[in-house]
């Protein structure tokens, strides 16, 4: 499951046990990205408060699919497998568009995703695509592009986010070798509630 020492569910005690408790999905599961963290319970919570508010929050604007898009094609780029198959199950689920999900599935694999993002959504593509391969060239013109292709701070804040978030688990799964042994792909959050993190 991964290179370090993980406490199952079953061996947690105290605030571990209660934040897996929170966290776990059908049949006491865990998903391996969050048990990971089970040395340090607290680096677990934070993680998901995180992961909660940047991809299942209701004061963002831009639709999950979207998010969900970004988040898989960063995980490609990074070479981080198990974020990129858990995340292409979640955006195949919000898009519920067959043929939609097999036009961005050929996207990410060209590279080229034109052809199904508009050009607003393009460009905060070309961004997080930008802080992830090249973020020592990030500039103000960066900003000022995508505020002409109608992103407000706001939208930009949001999409910088999301990247940075999973710039950041991806070097967390592929630092640790996290791995989908006994995983159960695609469970995430559902609820709307801040404070709900069960995996459905």
């Amino acid at each position: 499951m991964s290179w370090i020492k993980v406490i199952s569910f079953e061996a947690a005690q105290g605030k571990l046990k209660r934040l897996y408790n929170r966290i776990k999905g059908p049949d006491n599961t865990l998903d391996n990205v969050l048990s990971i963290h089970s040395l340090r319970p607290h680096t677990l919570e934070g993680h998901m408060v995180l992961y909660k508010s940047v991809l299942h929050h209701t004061g963002n604007t831009f639709p999950k699919w979207y998010l969900e898009t970004l988040g898989t094609y960063i995980s490609k780029l990074n070479d981080c497998n198990y974020c990129a198959q858990h995340h292409v199950v979640g955006l195949e689920r919000e898009l519920a568009d067959k043929a939609k999900f097999a036009r961005v599935q050929e996207a990410m694999k060209s590279g080229d995703f034109s052809k199904v993002l508009d050009e607003k959504q393009l460009a905060g593509m070309h961004y997080a695509i930008k802080l992830t391969e090249d973020h020592k060239n990030i500039s103000k013109e960066d900003m000022m592009a995508l505020r002409a292709a109608g992103f407000n701070d706001g939208e930009i804040l949001e999409v910088n986010q999301v990247a940075s978030y999973f710039n950041y688990v991806n070097r967390m799964v592929v630092g640790l070798g996290v791995n989908l042994e006994k995983e159960n792909i695609g469970l995430s959050p559902q609820s709307s509630d801040s404070d709900d993190w069960s995996h459905q």
